[in-house]
């Protein structure tokens, strides 16, 4: 995508869409490390919380 955005640039042979693709790869790139991160917790914490069931003793 960031490739994308910065080939409209030459293929446009115009150094003005540098202006708008720029700055929407830094936003995809910005987007996509949000997306990681988010993702990192969500599987961090779901893991916990099966582990944390499994190992649980049962209630007498």
């Amino acid at each position: 995508i960031v490739l994308a955005l910065i080939s409209i640039i030459f293929i446009n042979k115009n150094v003005a869409w540098g202006g708008l693709s720029v700055p929407m790869a830094l936003f995809i790139s910005v987007l996509e490390l949000l997306v990681a991160f988010l993702q990192a917790f969500l599987f961090a914490m779901l893991s916990s919380l099966f582990i944390g069931a499994a190992v649980e003793e049962a209630h007498h």
